[in-house]
């Protein structure tokens, strides 16, 4: 059974459209308006005697002028609007319409007055202008009591009550969006403002509150169900986290700007993308400084070449995809092992980068004379290397693969990139590398140490007298963990917490170092376009979050009672944080405040090729510890730990 307010609902919805009041009746009822103001106006300045008797005269009068308002409603099609959406617009159009029909009433009676008739002259000017300016009052109102009425049923019962944190032009922008929504989502309950001078202040008609109060007794006390972050306070917001456990923990949900990052003002007002409102998720909420960077070199760097990425079918790589193909490049070759990912891969270019020509390729980088059929062929002045198997656990079990895939694959697409003269090739590495403890992190470094020494060779090849191999530039670059990534633990937590838990931690202090996949690639191209060569670049990511409280906080942005965190000890090769630098490594500056450049120790080409080709032929054995044993000699300071490969340790 359909409950009242659903039932008004519907009625009023239907009641209210353009379908069922057509143009001609809000001409008729408009009409209708102005002939009730004629006499309404005449009554009011003479007696109701005078009127009666004047009754012909008067009702001719009304007559004609609701007939001449139609003139200005067709000259400014008032009858063309829903009424339920009328805004200030429809209103001045309706005012300037009964200016014409005050116009031409005045001009009828002057006439009419003029040639001795008195049938359609029952009001002097004054009274004229009267009449029609209660007419457009009326009007107005008509039109505003049924937006009015219909925002009240339409939204019976369904809007949130919200706090909106930030003032100034920010929060007094979004607050007068929300209140021009249609149909209404929001009702403005008061301010949150950084400033103690507002405290107790108003704006808007609402109440100011300030950071000292009790945030959550006021959201209690005003059953609040919401707070919406201003676009220009995100990043105040963001590092607030005693704010945010407030307003969480009272059970608030959070909304942000989609576009927050890039909220831009125009004319000193924000920019209507900006106001597009959607509930945060623990990614928007974790603490750290917006990354700004300039893409303009890379899109010059770019725009009308060969551009080739491996892994493109990876959280990652597919991001990579995106933001190079936006600088339309002349073609792209897109690698990829993983079938389906990739056709997402080809349909995702075609809906949103149709003009760009890609070739979108199934196979491993592993293959080299599939690889060497594509760089002969596709001639890449561009190489972006993303391709790697990155899941620590399975590469534990599996280390000949990891060798296989992550090193000798490395080390194939290296190859061919020196053999047909790309340009530059910017491979994406991990802090894993970094004092590596697990077979993941170690063939990483492998892959970092052989381009680097690569690159080594490349110059000293080319600068060889009489030689015509171009230098091929190699790049790296390291950073850690990926929001929202393929292997990250957010889609793990969020699937844990829609079960109902427990949400599994392996150790209450294991940190993280966190970077939104969107701030992490552009990184990656800026270093990768003003990198020179053997360079090993080390992004800051900013302050490390533990993954416990991260757990917590998507429980509580989550609003799932009852949900526990279970610790599970840590994994085979997994340590408790990460670093970005060995420790006797350090950094220099660069182009870019979060980006740095690594010193590391140099390795001879030689050695290392040597070295490599010894370990591959290993991996093919599949004896997992002779495979790691090796892996150890290239990298000393590789330590397993928490993992079988521990036994290798003690042998040294």
């Amino acid at each position: 059974m359909i409950s009242d307010s659903k039932f008004i609902r519907q009625i009023s919805s239907w009641y209210f459209s353009k379908k069922v009041l057509p143009y001609w009746v809000i001409l008729l009822m408009d009409a209708v308006i102005m002939l009730v103001s004629v006499v309404f106006t005449y009554w009011v300045v003479n007696r109701s005697q005078i009127t009666f008797d004047h009754r012909s005269s008067l009702l001719s009068t009304a007559v004609l002028y609701a007939i001449l308002s139609w003139v200005g409603a067709r000259m400014f099609r008032t009858y063309s609007g829903v009424l339920r959406y009328s805004n200030t617009i429809d209103l001045i159009k309706l005012a300037y319409a009964n200016a014409v029909t005050f116009v031409l009433s005045l001009a009828v009676s002057l006439l009419s007055s003029h040639f001795g008739s008195e049938r359609f002259c029952a009001l002097t000017p004054a009274e004229v202008f009267m009449a029609v300016m209660v007419a457009t009052l009326l009007m107005w109102a008509s039109r505003l009591l049924v937006r009015t009425l219909y925002d009240t049923v339409s939204s019976s019962g369904r809007t949130t009550r919200v706090l909106i944190f930030g003032t100034m032009s920010g929060g007094v922008g979004l607050a007068k969006y929300i209140r021009t929504q249609r149909p209404v989502r929001f009702e403005l309950v008061g301010f949150i403002s950084h400033d103690i001078k507002f405290k107790d202040k108003k704006m808007l008609g609402v109440k100011v509150y300030t950071l000292d109060e009790d945030l959550a007794a006021v959201v209690k006390k005003e059953n609040v169900g919401g707070v919406l972050v201003s676009p220009l306070r995100v990043e105040d917001f963001r590092n607030n986290q005693k704010v945010q456990d407030q307003l969480i923990g009272a059970g608030c949900k959070i909304y942000m700007a989609r576009e927050a990052q890039e909220a831009r003002v125009e004319n000193g007002e924000l920019a209507p993308e900006t106001m597009r409102l959607q509930e945060v998720s623990v990614e928007d909420l974790l603490p750290r400084q917006e990354i700004k960077v300039s893409l303009n070199e890379v899109e010059r760097m770019l725009t009308g070449r060969r551009v080739l990425i491996t892994g493109a079918a990876g959280s990652i790589g597919m991001e990579m995809v995106r933001q190079v193909a936006q600088f339309k490049p002349e073609k792209m070759m897109l690698i990829d092992q993983a079938e389906t990912p990739q056709h997402d891969v080809m349909l995702m270019m075609a809906k949103d980068f149709p003009e760009v020509a890609c070739e979108v390729v199934v196979t491993s980088i592993s293959r080299v004379n599939r690889m060497e059929h594509i760089f002969s062929s596709f001639r890449p002045e561009y190489v972006f290397h993303a391709a790697a198997y990155k899941h620590v656990p399975m590469m534990e079990m599996n280390p000949s693969e990891a060798v296989l895939n992550n090193i000798y694959g490395t080390k194939v697409i290296a190859d061919m990139s020196v053999k047909y003269g790309v340009k530059k090739f910017v491979m994406v590495s991990t802090d894993k590398a970094v004092n590596p403890t697990n077979v993941m992190g170690c063939s990483k470094r492998i892959c970092e140490i052989y381009v680097q020494s690569l690159d080594r060779k490349s110059k000293s090849d080319a600068q060889q007298p009489g030689s015509k191999q171009e230098y091929t530039q190699f790049v790296t670059t390291r950073f850690g963990n990926v929001l929202g990534s393929n292997g990250s633990v957010i889609p793990l937590f969020k699937e844990q917490i829609k079960n109902g838990g427990p949400v599994t931690v392996t150790d209450e202090r294991i940190v993280r170092f966190f970077m939104l996949i969107p701030e992490a690639c552009k990184l990656v191209l800026e270093a990768g376009t003003m990198g020179h060569g053997g360079e090993i670049f080390v992004f800051d990511m900013g302050q490390p979050v533990k993954i416990a409280d991260l757990a917590k906080r998507m429980i509580a942005l989550s609003g799932a009672k009852g949900v526990e965190i279970k610790y599970t000890g840590l994994r085979e090769g997994e340590k408790l944080y990460e670093e970005v630098l060995n420790e006797l490594e350090g950094t220099k500056p660069t182009f870019h405040e979060k980006i740095r450049i690594a010193q590391v120790r140099e390795y001879d080409y030689d050695q290392v090729a040597e070295d490599i080709d010894e370990l591959v032929e290993l991996a093919k054995q599949y004896d997992n510890m002779a495979t790691v044993r090796k892996m150890k000699q290239i990298v000393p300071e590789y330590k397993s730990n928490n993992s079988v490969y521990e036994v290798l340790d003690r042998e040294n």
